[in-house]
């Protein structure tokens, strides 16, 4: 069963229908995956740049912590995405 499966058979809450909610999973999915795309490229792209002398120092710092942010945000969505688990 699918995590939105289970919310749709879950009771609206705080107003919300159960639509919205399954549209706001996958609106998490999607931008999860354009996240995980543009983590990628980036990698893509440092690789490269770092393959060629000289190199920017400064531009490839810049690229690291945006995608250090990257990481970050696709953390966060997936902590949204996962049901919690009471121990």
């Amino acid at each position: 069963m699918t995590l939105t499966a289970r919310w749709d058979r879950m009771p609206a809450k705080e107003g919300r229908s159960r639509l919205s909610v399954i549209v706001s999973v996958t609106e998490l999915r999607v931008k999860l995956e354009e996240l995980r795309s543009e983590h990628r490229d980036l990698d893509d792209v440092i690789q490269r740049l770092t393959e060629t002398s000289p190199f920017n120092q400064l531009q490839i710092q810049r690229l690291k912590k945006r995608k250090l942010a990257l990481k970050d945000q696709m953390t966060k969505l997936e902590s949204k995405l996962l049901p919690d688990i009471i121990a």
